[in-house]
C-alpha cells in the first residue's frame, strides 16, 4: 500500500481522516507543530487503528515534529522516505491556521503559514517528483452566496483573510496543473461545517483557548468548562431566526479524503475540485437542541445581537462529490451530537496538553 504525508495530521479533521487511511492500509507520515493539536491525538489514532506492535506502529505511522514552512524538514521526510524502499506517493495537505478573527487582525501570519507553507511544501514535493496532493480548501471561499445550495460554480469572493488565503492556495494549484498538462494529480476539497468526533469518543476536536466554531463551545458549555452559550442573532431570514449551516460529521469528511485520493491514485492526473458537505441546513438552534438531547440536559443559551461577517444560510451542493468520488454523507445530526457528546464527556479538558 501507498505511503502518504500527512501535513497537520494531529489536529481535528487530520486525526480522523488518520484513522480512515491506516484502516484502509495506507502507511503515514504525519507532519505537526503541535501549535494547535496534541500529539495525544496521534497515540490514540494508532490505538483505535487496531495497529498492534507486531505490526510495528513507528512504521505504519512515522510522526514528524515541524512546520511546513521548513523546506529543510520538509526534504527530510521524502528523502528517508526513499531510503526506506516506500517513496512518498501522496500528500495531503491539512496543515495551516484556521481562525477568521484571528486572521483580521494578523494577515500577515496567515498568508505565511497557509500561502507560503503551501508553496514550501508543493516545491518539495515536485523536487522528489511526488505529484499527486489533497488540498484542505474551505467554504469561506464563497463569502456571501449569491445562491443556496453553493455549486462549486458560484463566485469565489472571500471575505476575510483566512478565506483569501484558501482562494490564493487554490489559484496557485490551478496554475500548477495548468503548467503541467498530464503531471499533477490534484483535489481542492471545499468543506463546510465539521463537527462531530470518532464514535469511541476517543478523538474528537480541541481547539487551542476559546472556540471560534459554535459545536466546540456547545460541547464546552454542556461538559461544564463554559457558563453558557450566545447565539449571534435571532432574527435571521430562516425558519427559527437563528443562521442555517451545512454540519459534516468529521467521520464523513474523513471518508471524503481518501475517496478524493484513491480517485486521484487510479485515474489520469486531473484538478478536482468539490464541495463536500451534507447538502442539508440546520440552523443553530437545531443543533443547540439536539446537543442536549444528547447530553441529557438543556445547553444554556443567549441570543445576542448578530455578528460581522455571517451569513444567514450557507449550505454545499454536493452533488459533484456524489458524481465524481461516489461519495455523500452517511451522518446525521444526531449521530454528530452523540458522538460529541462521547468526546466531549470522557475529555473534559480535551488531550490536556500541547505538543
Amino acid at each position: 500500500m501507498a505511503k502518504l504525508l500527512i501535513t497537520g495530521g494531529a489536529g481535528f479533521i487530520g486525526s480522523h481522516t488518520c484513522v480512515v487511511l491506516l484502516e484502509a492500509g495506507y502507511d503515514l507520515v504525519v507532519l505537526d507543530d503541535f501549535s494547535n493539536s496534541s500529539s495525544r491525538a496521534l497515540d490514540r489514532v494508532i490505538a483505535l487503528a487496531g495497529i498492534t506492535p507486531s505490526e510495528s506502529s513507528a512504521k505504519r505511522l512515522v510522526t514528524v515534529p515541524g512546520s511546513i514552512n521548513n523546506s529543510l524538514v520538509l526534504e527530510k521526510v521524502f528523502r528517508e522516505a526513499i531510503e526506506t524502499g516506500q517513496p512518498i506517493e501522496g500528500v495531503i495537505h491539512f496543515a495551516g491556521l484556521k481562525a477568521v478573527g484571528e486572521s483580521v487582525a494578523d494577515p500577515l501570519r496567515y498568508w505565511h503559514v497557509n500561502v507560503g507553507g503551501s508553496i514550501s511544501l508543493i516545491n518539495v514535493m515536485a523536487a522528489f517528483s511526488c505529484h499527486t496532493l489533497v488540498f484542505s480548501s474551505s467554504a469561506t471561499l464563497y463569502g456571501y452566496p449569491d445562491q443556496v445550495p453553493i455549486p462549486e460554480t458560484a463566485p469565489i469572493q472571500p471575505i476575510n483573510p483566512y478565506g483569501h488565503s484558501k482562494a490564493a492556495v487554490e489559484r496557485l494549484l490551478n496554475d500548477l496543473a495548468a503548467s503541467a498538462p498530464g503531471q499533477w494529480r490534484i483535489a481542492c476539497l471545499r468543506y463546510f461545517n465539521p463537527v462531530g468526533a470518532h464514535a469511541s469518543g476517543r478523538i474528537g476536536e480541541d481547539p487551542l483557548g476559546i472556540p471560534n466554531n459554535l459545536f466546540p463551545f456547545v460541547s464546552q458549555v454542556a461538559v461544564g468548562r463554559r457558563e453558557r452559550l450566545q447565539i449571534f442573532g435571532g432574527d435571521w431570514s430562516t425558519p427559527d431566526g437563528t443562521c442555517v449551516r451545512d454540519y459534516i460529521h468529521v467521520m464523513d469528511l474523513a471518508e471524503g479524503h481518501k475517496a478524493a485520493l484513491d480517485c486521484l491514485l487510479t485515474e489520469a492526473p486531473q484538478l478536482l475540485t468539490l464541495n463536500l458537505g451534507s447538502g442539508r441546513g440546520i440552523s443553530v438552534l437545531e443543533v443547540v437542541n439536539a446537543f442536549g438531547q444528547a447530553c441529557g440536559q438543556p445547553v444554556p443559551h443567549t441570543i445576542v445581537d448578530r455578528r460581522p461577517g455571517d451569513a444567514a444560510i450557507t449550505v454545499a451542493d454536493p452533488s459533484e462529490a456524489l458524481r465524481r468520488l461516489g461519495w455523500s454523507t452517511r451522518r446525521s445530526l444526531d449521530d454528530i451530537c452523540r458522538d460529541g457528546w462521547a468526546w466531549q464527556s470522557a475529555n473534559p479538558a480535551g488531550y490536556g496538553q500541547r505538543g
